[in-house]
């Protein structure tokens, strides 16, 4: 940390102007680091600029949200010739018929809303789940981010102290200003064990409307379902006449056609954003034929000023079209498939107990000498041992991925051969230091 601090100086200058106008100087939690967050001047491919002109290579790519790299040249220009037409119309664009069609064909569903961000997207999907069914409670699983609004924020990082029995969680508020009766209505469930979630949804299977999963967990590291678990959400849902909806904000760009697929399970929704407009914000909700018949006036509300914005749907299109195609994800699959296997040979090299998970564009290394499943297993993980990781390849020039033992790389279609070798350099270079001895413990984010 103290080498960070030296040499971001500009960055803790903006950080403590910005903090006299607000909480922590940022404007989203997860951005804040000790000792104080990083300030970025610009990005171009995989490489990232920062306030005080230190280059980095990216493998977190905005959480997610730019498999596109940094100012990808097709979303330039697309999104340069819109502005000179209007940002804004208040009115839907002549191509936005073209964007829907095309997000629903690549996804194999029917119909198309567009929102701005996950949140709006994850929200207005749980009131249509609500709404279609009748029914007023929701299943999620322990450790799931799906937004930081009140209804799903609820068992998200929960401390060991509060989060009750491994296999009947609490719903536990993930923030103040929660009232008791909403969080009441949100189930929690463990990932991965499946008799288990059989279990709590029986037993409310008259009021519940719907589960909601990422398909692979990315906000306690990255989890890989178990076989037959995503199989069995679904047959447990057409059971109880509840509906299967799957978060893939995250996930829907790091498989061409989306993570769907690669589980065999086909959801009655599906929520989109981040990478599908290469960092412009859009979300979609994208679901199977009839289930948003009843969105309109004096039926299911859904109204945004910015849904649709010309802007966001002209990246959309330059994104669908020309930067995550099937061959440039294939490449970059290619290239996380290596990166797994450059860690799993170095820290083996280095004596250092690590679990690497990994699939499709992404994966990440857990300091740990067990496979991670769920919660109650990543709580176990060394997270200050990860954290020193951080700290010491961001001081050499390397971002590994999101920020925090809970995140993930990206690999981007910008990422080359070169890229990678860099990056596993970085990690050979730094194993001997994390060596030493430190203890597992959650991040500060659990409540």
């Amino acid at each position: 940390m103290a080498t960070y601090a030296k040499r971001t100086l500009r960055s803790a200058a903006l950080w403590k102007q910005a903090a006299e106008w607000t909480p922590l100087g940022v404007h989203s939690n997860y951005r804040y680091i000790d000792p104080h967050p990083l300030f970025v001047r610009r990005g171009s491919g995989s490489r990232l600029w920062d306030v005080d002109e230190n280059e980095y290579l990216d493998f977190n790519m905005g959480f997610g949200a730019l498999q596109s790299g940094h100012a990808h040249p097709k979303v330039v220009e697309a999104v340069q010739a819109q502005v000179a037409k209007g940002t804004h119309y208040g009115y839907e664009w002549e191509l936005s018929p073209t964007v829907a069609e095309k997000i629903c064909r690549r996804y194999g569903q029917a119909q198309v809303r567009f929102s701005t961000t996950g949140l709006e997207a994850t929200h207005h999907a749980v009131r249509i789940a609500r709404a279609v069914t009748g029914r007023s409670l929701l299943l999620k699983f322990e450790g799931g981010y799906h937004g930081s609004h009140d209804t799903l924020l609820v068992g998200v990082k929960p401390r060991p102290e509060v989060a009750g029995p491994a296999r009947q969680p609490n719903s536990v508020p993930a923030s103040l200003g929660i009232p008791p009766e909403v969080t009441g209505k949100t189930l929690v469930a463990p990932f991965n064990d499946l008799e288990a979630t059989r279990a709590i949804v029986r037993a409310h299977r008259n009021d519940l409307a719907a589960i909601l999963t990422e398909p692979i967990p990315m906000n306690m590291g990255f989890i890989l379902p178990e076989p037959g678990f995503m199989p069995g959400l679904r047959e447990l849902c057409d059971e109880v006449g509840a509906l299967l909806l799957f978060d893939e904000v995250k996930t829907g760009t790091k498989y061409y056609r989306g993570a769907a697929p690669r589980v065999g399970v086909k959801p009655d929704l599906i929520v989109l954003g981040k990478s599908i407009s290469s960092g412009v914000p859009v979300s979609a909700i994208v679901t199977r034929a009839g289930l948003l018949d009843q969105v309109g006036p004096k039926k299911i509300a859904h109204a945004g000023t910015y849904n649709s914005n010309p802007l966001a749907m002209a990246a959309c299109l330059a994104t669908l079209d020309h930067v995550l195609t099937e061959d440039g994800i294939a490449r970059s699959t290619r290239l996380s498939d290596r990166l797994a296997a450059g860690y799993r040979e170095v820290l083996t090299d280095a004596h250092l107990p690590a679990y690497v998970a990994a699939d499709g564009v992404s994966g990440m290394a857990y300091f740990t000498d067990h496979v991670v499943r769920d919660w109650r297993t990543f709580c176990t993980v060394d997270s200050e041992r990860w954290m020193l990781y951080f700290y010491s390849a961001l001081n050499r020039g390397l971002i590994p991925s999101g920020t925090g033992p809970d995140e993930q790389w990206t690999i981007s279609v910008a990422h080359t051969e070169a890229d990678v070798d860099r990056h596993l350099s970085v990690l050979r270079e730094v194993a001997p230091t994390l060596r030493g001895e430190t203890h597992a413990g959650t991040i500060d984010e659990a409540v």
